[in-house]
C-alpha cells in the first residue's frame, strides 16, 4: 500500500525519470546539488502534506551510488 501511495504522490517526478521509488526507498537522480536539494525539499513537502513521516537517520543523503 505504501508503494502505491508514494507512486501516486511522486508520479510526475517518476515519469520524467528523476525519481525512483522502490518499497520504502525514494531515489533522487539529479547531478546538480542545487536541483537535488530543491527536489528533496519538494518530495518532503509532498510527504508532509499527505501526513507521511520520515526518519532522517534512516536516509542516505547525497550519495553517488546505492545498494538495492
Amino acid at each position: 500500500m505504501f508503494q502505491v501511495m508514494i507512486n501516486k504522490l511522486l508520479r510526475d517526478l517518476i515519469n520524467i525519470e528523476i525519481v525512483e521509488s522502490f518499497i520504502d526507498n525514494i531515489i533522487v537522480g539529479i547531478e546538480s546539488k542545487k536541483e537535488h536539494d530543491e527536489l528533496v525539499k519538494e518530495i518532503l513537502r509532498r510527504m508532509k502534506e499527505n501526513n507521511l513521516c520520515v526518519k532522517p537517520e534512516k536516509w542516505k543523503w547525497k550519495v553517488r551510488e546505492v545498494d538495492l
